[in-house]
């Protein structure tokens, strides 16, 4: 992964501790917990990275290779959307929006690399180039009760729908939720931006956004869970990532027949563990009713305000409803269910 150096270095003046190229904390990680529940943050959101696709062809490329109606992220809308295996098994999750004549796709910094090498395996004749745009473009995260406020008074007119865009100068703002937006910026510009923004809000460490995702019920695919779900696992025909109305892609006869005529049997549920261990992505999880094999698998995890951590974790959906649910073996900690931001679909 690229990161500009400048700004790692701007971001380490002002109090940041950085590792592997991402803000890990500012002070204390529970406090920095408690304000992201609490109060206004303000977080550096180099935990993802961004590709960019570009050039005439751009947008039928990716229409023919991702799981949304690319047609629908405009200069005024982002979308999430995930590329997929052949068998419908989800390689990356990620959030897209225009820019100028191309797209940016942001998703988890690990899988940038990976995933900007195979999608230019598919390039072939068509007029497309797919380059990584890390260290060009800073995402920042701005979240709390008085985000928009703050943000209003920086920008002038914010986007009013989840997932709306609005353009402001260099700048773009995508409206998360209610109480959250990312701003992404030319990396010349983010120091003045981030100058301006830290006098509203506190800075705080990624895992403070990635506990936002969670509680969103929003999921990021990881290296240790890459092919292990079709996009339904992880909610994502609930919260906009798969349009089936859309042509081919990848996998797309997969997602479509477990839509119309399969039985999803296992779905994505929030949760809490009571547990100071290191929970990791890809963690499976068992339950008395499935003799020996896994009932399911951690998809992201992040430390919680309550101690312990919060979850999404995807679960044999008859496991969810009839058992206790444990991490790692019929002995470890327990998933305390919580309510999704969301309704499931009935069985």
């Amino acid at each position: 992964m690229t990161m500009n150096q400048d700004w790692q270095n701007f971001l380490a003046q002002h109090g940041a501790t950085i590792e592997a190229g991402v803000v890990q904390r500012f002070g204390g990680p529970l406090a920095e917990l408690n304000a992201t529940m609490q109060g206004t943050v303000l977080c550096d959101l180099k935990r993802f990275g961004t590709l960019r696709v570009s050039g005439e062809d751009a947008e039928s490329f990716l229409q023919n290779l991702l799981s949304n109606d690319i047609r629908e992220a405009g200069s005024t809308r982002a979308q999430l959307s995930s590329f997929n295996s052949a068998k419908g098994r989800m390689l990356a999750s990620m959030m897209i929006w225009r820019d100028g004549d191309g797209y940016l796709l942001q998703l988890p910094h690990e899988l940038c690399e990976p995933i900007r090498k195979k999608l230019s395996m598919y390039v072939l004749r068509s007029k497309v180039k797919v380059s990584d745009a890390s260290s060009d473009i800073i995402s920042l995260g701005l979240s709390g009760a008085k985000a928009q406020e703050i943000l209003r008074k920086q920008f002038g007119e914010l986007p009013q729908q989840p997932l709306g865009v609005a353009q402001a100068g260099q700048a773009s703002i995508v409206k998360i939720a209610e109480t959250r937006f990312q701003i992404n910026i030319t990396s010349q510009e983010a120091p003045a931006l981030w100058t301006a923004l830290v006098l509203h809000a506190q800075p705080v460490g990624s895992v403070c956004w990635d506990w936002l995702n969670i509680r969103s019920g929003i999921p990021f695919i990881l290296p240790q869970t890459q092919e292990q779900f079709v996009p339904q696992m992880v909610n994502f025909e609930l919260i906009g990532g798969v349009n089936f109305k859309k042509g081919c892609y990848p996998g797309q006869e997969i997602v479509a027949r477990m839509q119309y005529l399969g039985k999803l049997k296992r779905r994505m549920f929030l949760a809490h563990l009571d547990s100071s261990e290191l929970l990791q992505p890809g963690d499976e999880l068992f339950s008395a009713d499935m003799e020996g094999q896994a009932s399911g698998m951690l998809v992201n995890a992040a430390p919680s305000p309550a101690g312990g951590y919060d979850v999404l974790a995807v679960v044999q959906t008859s496991s969810r409803e009839t058992q206790t649910v444990h991490w790692k073996s019929l002995q470890g900690a327990v998933l305390q269910f919580l309510p999704l931001p969301y309704s499931l679909p009935p069985n």
